[in-house]
């Protein structure tokens, strides 16, 4: 209980003496991006679902009844977070003060959300018990987030990530993850505990399932879907206001794999993680031609052809390009590229990957080691000099989308069945084709 106060008291004090100011909205221009500033603070609770001025006279799009404190029609920018000093080890070797320092860099980029990975074994490494240390953590990560006006979403089952697997004592690939009962239990109990934990933040924008688990553990779609609503559902009744995705990578989207694209594409926010080298665009152009700087653009118009739903919102949850050629400007120019093309084909929140680079002291994929915004020692890329300025230009404003409704889904999915959709709405008739190296 002292040590709880004494961290409350403290949290306080940090919020009482950070600086609050208005940041001047002006008109995006990439070319002269300029020196990093403070962060505005949106408020979350007092924003109506504006539908005025969405959608232009060609495109009319249905209205959504939202949770007007997630702001989900109108833009949002944030960042996947990679502690810089203990990547996301530090659950297990924790230092807050590596990590304020790392949150307040976010801010400065005028991030307003960020999304939190858990490591499932850590937090629970036995089915029926959830480590309360963890947990008392997690509690401190969303209060120092808290200071800083950063809204968070928790990701749980992972599961896997940047490479890595992380399994607790009681799974395995070859688990019935979605379909074992005691595996079920397990996984009760541990959002239950969760939801224990979070219940009085009021930052949290909801859980998500993991980081792509169907990369982690495979189903058949049907047996994902009756998994997902199960899951959603019980998630839904640990935080009540929550608003609760599931981020699965792009493969869903191309073939049939452990989730169905009708399945994701009804839920209330559809996700996507969109990177031009994963999902081969490098294939079709190289990287500044439409397949990859228009990724995520016809990534949700597919989206909102399979839901039905000519005026469905997509949060693209993830993406980066992941070409290791690009250099830290050219990297620039695609996110600014890729984000002003995804805001006309319905994406509303965009939660780039990731916040800082990766310490070339842990093993990992070289792809991994320079995916921030800023470097492992904090200073701002010119990739993060271009999401301030997006964020700046853009955060707040509604949702506006322009253009035709989106074609018929694919007759069949397959991931060249996928791709030809998508060239063809992206206009694009493919000149070369390139090794994705």
């Amino acid at each position: 209980m002292i040590r709880s106060a004494i961290y409350l008291l403290r949290a306080a004090l940090t919020a009482c003496f950070r600086l609050k100011g208005k940041m001047h909205r002006r008109a995006f221009i990439s070319a002269s991006a300029c020196a990093l500033a403070s962060g505005v603070w949106k408020n979350q609770a007092g924003l109506e679902a504006e539908q005025s001025g969405r959608a232009d006279a060609a495109s009319p799009v249905a209205a959504h009844s939202s949770p007007k404190d997630k702001q989900i029609a109108r833009h949002r920018f944030g960042v996947n977070y990679t502690p810089s000093s203990k990547w996301w080890f530090c659950w297990n070797d924790w230092d807050t003060a590596p990590i304020e320092r790392d949150l307040d860099a976010i801010h400065a980029l005028g991030a307003d959300h960020v999304r939190v990975m858990l490591i499932w074994p850590y937090f629970q490494p036995n089915a029926g018990w959830v480590s309360p240390a963890h947990l008392e953590r997690l509690h401190q990560l969303l209060e120092l987030m808290a200071t800083r006006k950063l809204d968070a979403v928790v990701t749980v089952f992972t599961g896997q990530m940047s490479g890595l697997h992380f399994l607790p004592p009681f799974s395995t690939p070859a688990s019935p993850f979605y379909t074992g009962e005691e595996m079920w239990n397990a996984q009760e109990h541990f959002v239950r505990e969760l939801g224990r934990t979070i219940a009085g933040q009021q930052n949290v924008i909801g859980f998500d399932l993991g980081n792509e688990i169907n990369t982690c553990w495979k189903a058949e779609p049907a047996v994902g879907d009756a998994w997902a609503a199960r899951m959603l559902p019980l998630m839904q009744s640990v935080l009540p206001n929550g608003l609760h995705v599931n981020g699965v990578d792009h493969q869903p989207w191309f073939e049939p794999t452990t989730f169905s694209a009708r399945a994701l594409a009804a839920a209330p926010l559809p996700v996507i993680h969109g990177y031009p080298y994963w999902t081969g665009a490098l294939k079709y152009g190289g990287p500044m031609d439409p397949p990859s700087v228009k990724l995520l653009a016809a990534m949700a118009t597919l989206v909102r052809s399979y839901s039905g739903d000519p005026g469905k919102y997509v949060w693209a949850e993830e993406f980066n390009t992941c070409i290791e050629s690009l250099t830290p400007s050219q990297q620039g120019q695609w996110l600014e590229r890729s984000a002003v093309a995804a805001m006309d084909a319905g994406v509303n929140w965009f939660t780039y990957w990731d916040s800082h680079d990766v310490s070339r002291k842990f093993a990992f994929d070289p792809v991994e080691y320079s995916l921030g915004l800023l470097t492992n020692d904090g200073k701002v890329k010119d990739q993060g000099r271009i999401f301030q300025e997006l964020a700046r230009s853009y955060s707040g404003k509604p949702v506006v989308m322009r253009g035709p409704a989106p074609p018929a889904p694919p007759s069949v999915q397959t991931p060249d069945a996928t791709w030809q959709w998508m060239l063809d709405w992206m206009e694009w008739k493919p000149v070369r084709r390139l090794d994705r190296s």
